[in-house]
């Protein structure tokens, strides 16, 4: 549901919504094209389940188009791959069609990328304000990228500084560093890049990283993540706990950065996000009416959603139900200038 019920705030976003025009019918299989068909056997909002792999209206990693198609770029293990789904307005069935050397492998993983492995009727409301956000978006699934590194650097990226900045950074970084993405020549959306592989984003100068708006700590631990790329998507592949502790050996990653990142590439249902300047504050208010809640007092209120914390934090995100603003907003900065 959109429009006046349902709009597009940055809280909104912020909980994973992006817009996404209504699908039209699929046409032919694009030539050179390699493709996929795959019948979810329920509703999926494209929208709502790929939302949050974007970064920013700007991303050059991501695109929507207006036939109801998202288009998504990859650097999975057998090289950088273009994807392009929508959903048949009358079935609801997924078309896919993939570009590059990672073609084969991002249509593999098509169906964990819409939230196959995700068990929504896992999910009880416990509130009247998630039941009604739940009600209201029975597409919303858990997508599952299998990718660490393509979560984990934006995410860094994020850290203490506010998402205008970090998604200029990334934009400015993909760029320049990353390579245009494979695809239908005249039919891929303007401007769409893969991002750089690991050994590129390891020998970036630090001017080029200050040009960024990116400080040496972030800068730093993005090098540190790339130098063991390999053993950090292994994650991808382990429970929550774990998964966690191998991402958070690196120095310069918390439990922060961990949730944010395993919520994308594992689709971890229970991932919540502790440590973030806003969202204790949001689920106090929203909850239970207090909108300075600390990380103790949010998971005391998620916790009848344990084994689900991530999926109903998203819920009440997209509600929308935000306390009045009583301080400016965070000061953007560009050190980039400096």
């Amino acid at each position: 549901m959109a429009g006046r019920f349902d709009p597009l705030t940055r809280t909104a976003v912020r909980g994973g919504r992006t817009r996404v025009p209504a699908p039209t019918e699929a046409g032919a299989v694009t030539a050179g094209a390699r493709a996929r068909e795959w019948a979810p056997g329920r509703g999926v909002d494209l929208g709502l389940t790929l939302g949050p792999l974007r970064r920013g209206p700007g991303d050059p990693t991501f695109r929507t188009t207006p036939d109801g198609s998202v288009w998504k770029t990859s650097r999975t293990p057998q090289g950088p791959a273009t994807l392009r789904v929508a959903l048949s307005p009358s079935t609801g069935t997924a078309h896919a069609e993939a570009w590059g050397p990672g073609a084969e492998w991002m249509l593999d993983g098509l169906p964990a990328l819409l939230g196959e492995g995700d068990d929504p009727a896992a999910f009880v409301p416990r509130h009247r304000l998630v039941h009604a956000s739940h009600r209201r978006r029975p597409g919303l699934r858990l997508t599952r990228t299998g990718l660490v590194l393509e979560s984990l650097i934006p995410t860094v990226l994020e850290q203490k500084v506010t998402t205008d900045e970090a998604y200029r950074a990334w934009r400015r970084l993909v760029c320049r560093y990353g390579e245009p993405a494979p695809g239908p020549g005249n039919g891929l959306p303007q401007g769409l890049y893969v991002m750089p592989d690991a050994r590129t984003w390891a020998l970036i100068p630090s001017w080029d990283w200050h040009k960024a708006g990116v400080d040496a700590k972030r800068s730093a631990t993005i090098v540190r993540c790339a130098r063991v790329a390999n053993r950090l998507e292994e994650a991808a592949a382990m429970e929550l706990a774990q998964a966690a502790a191998r991402l958070e050996a690196v120095p310069g990653i918390g439990p922060w950065t961990s949730a944010e990142t395993l919520q994308r590439s594992n689709g971890a249902a229970d991932a919540v996000t502790t440590g973030d300047l806003h969202l204790p504050g949001i689920i106090g208010y929203a909850l239970a009416g207090n909108r300075d809640a600390d990380d103790a007092e949010m998971l005391e209120l998620l916790a009848p959603y344990a084994g689900q914390r991530h999926r109903a934090a998203r819920l009440v995100l997209l509600a929308g139900h935000v306390p009045p603003r009583r301080a400016p907003k965070m000061r953007k900065t560009d050190i980039g200038k400096l």
